[in-house]
């Protein structure tokens, strides 16, 4: 237990090596921007450092989803020691935010009971986002689709994206 312990120090675990490794690279990063061009210094502000942070942790390949469109997202699902992934189809009723927080909202009916699941597009839970169809309205947010039964929640096709 003991050995254990001098050679992994309580609070070094699997997590922090790897936000020690997205700091490392921010670090160089800045000694990079500090070291190019002229001999002029550049200071990093604490929100330019954040924003550098939350650029690192994005997904580069993350497709364009808008609202009303039908996606198939891709939830990691680890079950004792095996993971496998999940998918899960439904029509986009909202996105917010930006950048790394972003969310979509996915609603479908299942059994005959309406679902929603709120995913964050950059977690490593979602293991894929795939576009099936694209929908055509001309609402920001979908929520009226809440109280509508049947055929009457379909959205139209969209053929120009």
């Amino acid at each position: 237990m003991t050995e254990d312990l001098k050679n992994n120090p309580p609070g070094e675990g699997e997590n922090n090596k790897m936000s020690n490794d997205a700091s490392t690279a921010i670090a160089e990063k800045v000694n990079d921007k500090k070291s190019s061009g002229s001999n002029k210094k550049q200071i990093l502000t604490p929100q330019g450092l954040i924003d550098m942070f939350e650029k690192s942790q994005q997904k580069k390949k993350v497709p364009e989803v808008y609202v009303g469109d039908t996606v198939r997202v891709g939830v990691r699902i680890s079950e004792g020691n095996k993971e496998r992934v999940q998918p899960y189809e439904g029509v986009v009723i909202s996105k917010r935010h930006g950048g790394v927080n972003q969310t979509i909202t996915v609603r479908r009916i299942f059994q005959g009971v309406g679902v929603e699941r709120v995913f964050m597009v950059h977690s490593p839970q979602v293991a894929s986002i795939k576009v099936e169809r694209r929908g055509k309205v001309r609402r920001a947010k979908l929520f009226y689709l809440r109280d509508r039964v049947g055929k009457a929640t379909r959205v139209k096709q969209r053929f120009d994206r």
